[in-house]
């Protein structure tokens, strides 16, 4: 039997709550959706709804619950931690799985990357030894201590991914975490909304070095313009180890050839005095600068670079970050490739260099990027110069901002504009063919993704 996760007592100490018996959980949830029974159910407050209206059906499903206040529906008996807040528990929590973990821990963060590098990383890690990984997004200020509270007692290497809005917020998550490495995958125009400069962005993202453990590593894209910047914060925190990873010379893994097809990359490496071949099995050169970065991560972490480098040809793309679909059309098939999650300047770019190897003509569907401030309109306009170096030949627009890409466009490579995905449906429905690649990009709020959904759901997939 599994060891347990949490015990009551254990809970209580950690969150300074009062447990109702004696007994145990598996793991940590927050959405009584999904709670499985033997987890705990954590009744967090939101702006839509509040927790501890969904106590009882998670106590239905066998789960135990942390609370603030206990519902009138709920019984004496039942299993709950009561607390004074909720949400300072979690964190609480967070912190006190982390002070018990005799784990490796790694943090990431970066403008674009985060969460398919993570995962890269994850894979790299779990085929050697214990590890656990931040699920899905968690990067926040809930999700990163609800991670950390998910951490098996028997973890060797923990990974989290930090994310922020604003400055300040990566400053305490790193705290939580204590990482013994920080990567930072790159740094590039996004939240430009919340900050005045690429150069704030930087800044705020190098906070991650403050919580970095003694002896610990900063692993660094050195092809990136914003580095030597990053090195000056890092060591300014009292970081001395700085591990490089690109295709510059005296990079610790340094790229020495990459071969992209239309399903991945061949790429070769120098790495601590000797060459290392592998396969990531996500295509673009974005994926073979991520590879770079998870190994000199598992270098950083002591791990062994070429077990994880073979694991990384088993590698795919998270949902909404480059997975492709091949679905049926009359006559054929097209090739649907996933960029829904959510876009910035940078990715963008990435994305449509990724059309570059496809086959048949190549579309492109693609959404607002929010978050850009006043500098929206013109970084939405400029897109129209990757869009004729990947020899895209029909671009369709979503939204206000990307009007200006589309009036920017080439009369030729101008297909339609819509303001909303959903809008758009009818149009590429009318217009694909068999042999075609549609790429779909733009930030989740535009809802790009719903578009996806419904070009899934309408058409059967095809193996190959």
């Amino acid at each position: 039997m599994s060891e347990a996760l949490w015990t009551a007592a254990e809970l209580a100490a950690a969150t300074g709550g009062r447990a109702s018996g004696d007994w145990s959980v598996m793991g940590v949830a927050i959405d009584s959706r999904t709670v499985q029974s033997s987890a705990l159910f954590v009744a967090l407050r939101g702006p839509r709804h509040d927790g501890h209206d969904f106590v009882a059906a998670a106590l239905a499903k066998g789960a135990a619950a942390l609370v603030d206040r206990i519902p009138a529906d709920i019984p004496a008996n039942a299993r709950m931690i009561l607390v004074e807040d909720t949400m300072a528990a979690l964190t609480a929590l967070g912190r006190a799985a982390r002070a018990r973990s005799r784990a490796k821990h790694a943090a990431i963060t970066g403008s674009v990357g985060k969460t398919g590098t993570k995962e890269a990383l994850r894979l790299a890690l779990e085929c050697q030894a214990p590890t656990h990984a931040s699920a899905a997004s968690f990067n926040n200020h809930w999700g990163v201590p609800l991670s950390l509270a998910r951490q098996p007692r028997a973890t060797v290497y923990g990974i989290y991914e930090l994310g922020m809005n604003a400055p300040g917020e990566i400053a305490a998550l790193t705290r939580l975490v204590r990482p013994q490495v920080t990567m930072i995958t790159a740094i590039a125009p996004a939240h430009l909304g919340f900050f005045p400069s690429v150069e704030a962005i930087a800044a705020a993202k190098g906070e991650i070095f403050e919580g970095l453990e003694p002896g610990g590593a900063a692993v660094l894209d050195l092809d990136n313009s914003y580095t030597p910047r990053l090195i000056e914060i890092a060591k300014a925190a009292g970081c001395e180890r700085v591990i490089g990873f690109g295709g510059v010379a005296g990079a610790a893994v340094r790229l020495v050839d990459a071969r992209l097809d239309a399903s991945g990359s061949d790429v070769t490496v120098g790495l601590a005095g000797t060459e290392l071949r592998f396969r990531i099995g996500a295509p673009g050169r974005h994926w073979v600068s991520n590879s770079l970065g998870v190994l000199a991560c598992v270098l950083a972490l002591g791990a062994e670079p070429a077990a994880a480098a073979r694991a990384l040809a088993e590698f795919r793309p998270p949902k909404g970050r480059g997975q492709r679909h091949r679905l049926a059309r009359a006559g054929g098939a097209i090739t649907l490739i996933d960029e829904s999650y959510n876009a910035n300047p940078a990715s963008m770019r990435a994305a449509l260099a990724l059309l570059e190897t496809a086959p048949g003509r190549r579309l492109a569907a693609l959404g607002d990027m929010l978050e850009l401030g006043e500098q929206g309109p013109a970084l939405h306009a400029a897109l129209a110069e990757p869009v004729a170096a990947a020899g895209v030949d029909r671009v369709y627009t979503v939204g206000a901002l990307m009007r200006h890409l589309h009036d920017a466009l080439a009369p030729a490579v101008r297909g339609s504009h819509a303001e909303s995905a959903t809008a758009l449906l009818p149009i590429l429905d009318a217009e694909l063919q068999p042999g075609d690649t549609l790429l779909v990009k733009g930030s989740l709020g535009i809802g790009m993704g719903r578009l996806v959904e419904a070009l899934l759901a309408e058409a059967a997939p095809v193996a190959g």
